[in-house]
């Protein structure tokens, strides 16, 4: 009967998050879910309280990383970003296809997925219709890469960053062990791309230009730059990289004189309460048998079958659950085993391109297209997704493979 309850409060929250109605925030179904798996018993208090001071810093880590990549766009980075990539493409959409590629993969990495979903994908759509492209093959690279392309770094997913605070790797170990994992997924996503997408990347339309030039933000990058170098740096000092991230972002709003209340709007506190009531209501149905029941089924060793074979679970999880939900629920079992967790990444950061509920920033993309009427067709995301998430698992698998023995 527990487990019943805990489910049934995880499924409401899930459920909620996907809809969303009257576009209420996710906390308003978690915060009440989780007060209610500690008014019934599935979670302790002490325990709740545990699982707070846990995830905290993580999710102070996301509230200041959301901060970061606003200012940098109020700065215009994404604008520049968009200037760069039409010129590189001159016109031609296979090209422009290429440079969006490569934007996203950067800004997902080095500035988180959300970044790319809300602030580049609007500055995406904008760049194809400056170059007469059509926009689908370029709108849908985004929402993949926000999602494949977060394996590099432990800042550019919330998943990573979980995981990473259980590794007991280093910042550049974590990223040394999944640069290659990073670089295989995403050659396999633009040759899929390139054969799904070939009409619209011969098509043509009118190219509507939008004057906007202008030089680079300088000082913007140089102050991204520095902080993506801090976040490596302080690590070993002890020094949680959240600090990292704030220190950024006032370096970032003090020329624009950006007020405290839009900081606050855009660290989006509520989705901050969401994570962490979220993971009260995981905890709960972990407790009362999905730990137990991962635990039987998870391998022991780290060998390549083991590898495939977390990473194919982690993305299944996270097609049922939402990738932050699997996260949560996996990571007691594979916390120790490092290659295991680090295949679980592969899973639960590649898997979501199979549905729209695998993640989070998935839903949000499609919202975002909505708003800019060019709404995505969610048989396409269908199609694309199992022509891309299989072999986008299995070669980055076989990358990490590969890293752990040369590691």
């Amino acid at each position: 009967m527990s487990l019943i309850i805990a489910a049934s409060l995880l499924a409401t929250v899930l459920v909620f998050a996907v809809v969303r109605p009257r576009g209420l925030p996710e906390a308003v179904a978690a915060v009440p879910a989780a007060a209610l798996a500690i008014a019934f018993g599935l979670v302790s208090w002490d325990d709740a309280v545990a699982e707070f001071r846990e995830l905290g810093p993580t999710v102070g880590f996301l509230a200041a990383v959301l901060v970061l990549a606003h200012l940098a766009g109020e700065h215009g980075v994404f604008r520049y970003a968009g200037r760069v990539a039409a010129r590189i493409s001159r016109g031609d959409p296979p090209r422009l296809l290429a440079a969006v590629f490569v934007t996203a993969a950067l800004t997902t990495a080095f500035l988180s997925l959300d970044a790319t979903v809300v602030l580049l994908t609007p500055v995406v759509l904008a760049t194809a219709a400056r170059v007469g492209a059509r926009a689908r093959p370029h709108a849908y690279a985004s929402a993949h890469l926000a999602n494949s392309a977060s394996l590099l770094l432990p800042v550019s997913n919330l998943t990573n960053l979980l995981a990473f605070a259980a590794s007991g790797l280093t910042f550049l170990g974590f990223t040394g062990l999944m640069t290659l994992p990073w670089l295989a997924v995403i050659v396999v996503e633009f040759l899929v791309f390139r054969r799904f997408f070939r009409a619209d990347l011969v098509a043509r339309e009118e190219p509507r230009p939008d004057g906007g030039n202008g030089p680079p933000p300088r000082y913007a990058l140089i102050v991204l730059a520095v902080t993506l170098i801090g976040f490596a740096v302080v690590h070993p000092l002890g020094v949680h990289p959240a600090w990292v991230a704030v220190a950024g972002a006032v370096l970032l709003a003090v020329p624009r004189r950006v007020g405290p209340r839009t900081l606050i709007r855009e660290a989006n506190l509520p989705f901050c309460a969401f994570v962490l009531a979220l993971g009260v209501v995981v905890l709960a149905v972990q407790r009362h048998g999905l730990e137990r029941f991962l635990g039987a089924v998870v391998p022991d060793h780290a060998d390549l079958l083991g590898l495939l074979a977390v990473a194919a679970l982690a993305a299944l999880l996270a097609n049922l659950l939402n990738n932050l939900p699997a996260t949560l629920a996996l990571l007691p079992v594979v916390e120790a085993k490092p290659g295991l967790l680090l295949a679980m990444l592969i899973g639960v950061n590649v898997g979501p391109n199979l549905t729209y509920v695998g993640s989070l920033a998935t839903l949000l993309w499609r919202q975002i297209l909505h708003t800019h009427d060019a709404a995505p067709d969610p048989r396409d995301f269908l199609k694309l997704g199992v022509l891309t998430v299989p072999p986008a698992l299995v070669a980055g698998v076989l990358a990490l493979w590969l890293s752990l023995r040369i590691g």
